[in-house]
């Protein structure tokens, strides 16, 4: 209820005035069913945005240190957070990436829709980066289709590092299902489950015209803060 109030009529109205975020494709969603959302991910804004613009409720699994921050400023973070649907995952790996896994199936066992960011993180730079094979496992094991998403301009508006948005306008492009049941009971291979990740990050990359880059961002990230130091 909280949700709908926030995105209906408090939060939705305001940003939809004054960002004009345009989508295109939202036929491809259907009403009903689970569904998993892969996006590219160039904000902190896309977790905002996506949602704003798809008729059904989404739930994205946000890392888990935006719930630590303390104060009255980590209480508003994890209040919004909470009420745009997002769940909170530890992503250090081994067992708590089993639990991330878990987290996500009982979104797609209650017939709920499920944003993932193949990528893993924020790019760097704007340009697109190799998926991490998490996601094909989400898709196999729910047993679910995967629809690709582009979110368009975002990282205008709230570059990394940014406190506060620019008001420019954004767009949502969203891709035709994609469907992978073929490979059934092979989410232990990890040839599958790679194969898969690259057609995702593919169709990602013709949705949204960005450059490709075959390395994961995180490393890229890494290499820049130890640059900065």
């Amino acid at each position: 209820m909280f949700y709908w109030f926030m995105k209906n009529l408090i939060a939705g109205p305001i940003l939809r005035t004054a960002f004009r975020p345009w989508v295109t494709g939202s036929e491809n969603i259907p009403q009903t069913g689970a569904l998993i959302l892969a996006s590219n991910h160039l904000s902190f804004i896309d977790s905002i945005f996506l949602p704003l613009v798809i008729d059904r409720r989404v739930t994205f699994l946000a890392k888990s240190d935006y719930y630590t921050t303390r104060g009255i400023k980590g209480w508003a973070v994890k209040t919004f957070l909470k009420a745009t649907g997002m769940l909170p995952i530890d992503r250090s790996g081994g067992k708590a990436s089993e639990a991330s896994l878990k987290t996500g199936l009982g979104v797609l066992a209650r017939g709920e829709v499920l944003g993932i960011y193949p990528e893993g993180t924020r790019s760097p730079d704007g340009r697109l980066y190799r998926g991490r094979t998490g996601v094909a496992r989400m898709v196999l094991e729910g047993g679910v289709p995967v629809i690709p998403v582009a979110m368009i301009d975002t990282e205008k508006v709230m570059p990394i590092g940014k406190r506060l948005p620019k008001v420019k306008r954004v767009g949502v492009v969203i891709g035709e299902p994609l469907d992978f049941s073929r490979f059934e009971g092979m989410e232990s291979d990890r040839f599958i489950l790679r194969s898969i990740t690259d057609q995702i990050i593919y169709e990602l990359s013709q949705l949204s015209n960005q450059e490709y880059v075959d390395v994961y961002a995180s490393t890229v990230k890494e290499r820049l803060g130890s640059s900065s130091n």
